[in-house]
């Protein structure tokens, strides 16, 4: 299956719990980490849920 990397760019500081919950999710607990994960449409639709604090580094 292909992979996708996911990079935090900006804080989670002041996002929503749920936005929180969805970061823990995909792996990213601190700012500027890249993880690699499959991509799936779970993991699309996680990506677009916090959208606005990652970036998808192809």
């Amino acid at each position: 299956m292909a992979t996708i990397k996911i990079k935090q760019t900006k804080s989670r500081i002041g996002a929503p719990k749920d936005q929180k919950r969805t970061l823990d999710a995909l792996g990213l607990r601190k700012m500027a980490r890249t993880v690699e994960m499959e991509d799936t449409p779970s993991v699309r639709g996680m990506i677009r849920k916090v959208r606005h604090l990652v970036t998808v580094v192809e």
